[in-house]
């Protein structure tokens, strides 16, 4: 199967040259890989003419292009026509030696499969446990594994507000648990949500679907957005054998401020995506969900040692909230 590689980048020669030096060692080479380039400088174009790559096409983009959804939109107009699937990789992203072979491997297992999503290995400690195990409190167990539960999901625990789906998909009143759930067990399992910074679809998706320019500049949650509507027509899949590293570089990321109220808007938005016109009890839900999680990052203020970066984000976090009142997210046309 023939597949492109699209990285869209802003801002981070360094950390995309680690990504491009792992792709570099894979057991199956993508067929091309375009770098889509939204920075204000040129300092990614300089550090790319100094490292060549095989197959490689860079692409410099003006403001009516920068912003992730724009960037991948853009990238996926300059896909070969030949190319069968279509692989997106965070630009602060490290690939264990075999991820491509693995994910290109599960179109083959499941050629239902719309999209494949690769496997974030280096952020959570799990721990294998027997298939009767019953989890503590503080823990979340799935399919033969624990990891420690954080205090969020503890506290909507005890309140009756955890998420009543399997990892990967999305409850009535969204805020579900992401594909960051699912253990480290080589499986494969169907999902509705991917992460798009490890994602890949089949090129005949975009024939139908594209990204959001909703989402602007970082695009939070725009992966979300897409997939809850490519799974409404077919099925995605994550394949923990597809690994890599995460290593969530802070340039190019929004101040505090607007990444809270990002975090409640954009959330409210990819809600009725999938639930248009939620139940009574779903919108309980969403908003106490929503409030709980705003006074927690107010507590964090007593307790974080970046005590201005959690007030800056619960205050984004609470105008965001206001903000649905009068002026509610709409569709990007």
């Amino acid at each position: 199967m023939k597949f492109s590689l699209i990285v869209c980048t802003y801002m981070r020669p360094e950390p995309l040259l680690k990504l491009l030096q792992s792709v570099k060692e894979q057991t199956l080479y993508p067929d091309e890989i375009l770098i889509i380039d939204g920075s204000l400088n040129y300092e990614t174009e300089v550090a790319l003419n100094e490292n060549q790559f095989e197959n490689l096409k860079y692409f410099f983009v003006d403001n009516d292009n920068r912003g992730l959804t724009k960037q991948r939109n853009f990238g996926i107009k300059n896909v070969s026509e030949d190319i069968e699937i279509v692989c997106f990789l965070d630009d602060d992203t490290v690939l264990e030696q075999n991820y491509f072979e693995s994910l290109l491997s599960t179109y083959e297992v499941y050629p239902e499969a719309l999209g494949v999503g690769g496997y974030i290995c280096n952020e959570i400690k799990w721990d294998k446990v027997s298939n009767n195990y019953v989890p503590k409190m503080n823990e979340f167990y799935f399919d033969g594994w624990k990891r420690k539960d954080g205090s969020r999901f503890i506290l909507r625990k005890k309140l009756n507000l955890d998420s009543d789906c399997p990892p990967g998909f999305s409850p009535s009143f969204s805020h579900g648990r992401s594909v960051g759930f699912l253990p480290p067990s080589d499986k494969t399992y169907r999902v509705e949500q991917l992460m798009g910074g490890v994602s890949s679809f089949r090129k005949s998706v975009f024939e139908k679907f594209s990204f959001s320019t909703y989402f602007e500049g970082y695009g939070l949650y725009e992966d979300a957005d897409f997939t809850l509507r490519v799974a409404k027509t077919g099925k995605l899949y994550l394949n923990t054998n597809a690994k890599l590293e995460h290593f969530h570089a802070a340039s190019g990321r929004p101040n505090q401020y607007k990444y809270g109220k990002m975090v409640v808007r954009n959330g409210w938005y990819v809600w009725r995506v999938k639930n248009p016109n939620p139940k009574l009890v779903s919108r309980f839900k969403w908003n106490s969900i929503t409030i709980l999680l705003t006074l927690i990052r107010f507590s964090n203020v007593l307790t974080d040692s970046n005590k201005k970066v959690a007030l800056t984000e619960a205050l984004g976090r609470t105008v965001g909230w206001w903000s649905l009142f009068f002026d509610k997210p709409k569709e990007a046309k």
